[in-house]
């Protein structure tokens, strides 16, 4: 039988996490990013995933925290990191950034997905393994990957000639409670 399980932001979480480099590193800050829309759809057959695939809407972005630099990270500076972040990620030219897989394979504990990563227009092939526990009422999931900004086709935000910088790779964690129909 074959069906459409929906999960969202209610659901569970998806970060990004960002690291520094440059001569100026120890000034910057690692920054914990937010979305609070986004839609994850696993087409199934009967309780086996078919294909999965994730779209995230880049206005939804907020910056959660930011770690190190010299002084804690204020409202104004989250604010000036969103906005950096939303150009970077060329949000008002392609305001999502989705993920749809062209096959889900079993692995220990879970399932690996191979598919296609959107990015500001720049479509990568992308494998994620995504953990799936059965838990009360439905199924624990999680994922970490990398992305890389260069493979992607962007150029990691900068500041003072270059002197600080966003890392190339941004690492994404997923986690949700898929509930059981």
């Amino acid at each position: 039988m074959s069906d459409t399980w929906t999960i969202g932001p209610a659901d569970g979480e998806l970060t990004l996490k960002t690291d520094k480099t440059g001569p100026a590193a120890k000034t910057g800050h690692r920054l914990t990013i937010g979305f609070t829309d986004w839609t994850g759809k696993v087409d199934v057959d009967g309780t086996d995933p078919r294909q999965v695939s994730l779209t995230v809407v880049l206005d939804s972005l907020e910056v959660l925290s930011g770690e190190g630099g010299v002084t804690p990270m204020t409202g104004a500076e989250k604010s000036m990191a969103r906005s950096n972040a939303l150009k970077s990620l060329k949000a008002s030219k392609f305001p999502t950034i989705t993920f749809v897989s062209k096959s889900v394979s079993p692995t220990d504990g879970g399932y690996r997905l191979d598919g296609d990563l959107t990015v500001a227009g720049k479509t990568i092939p992308k494998q994620v393994d995504v953990a799936v526990k059965e838990a009360s009422g439905g199924w624990d999931l999680g994922a970490t990957t990398t992305v890389s900004h260069k493979a992607v086709g962007l150029k990691p935000y900068s500041l003072a000639m270059g002197a600080l910088k966003v890392a190339d790779e941004v690492k994404l964690e997923f986690s949700a409670k898929l509930p059981k129909p």
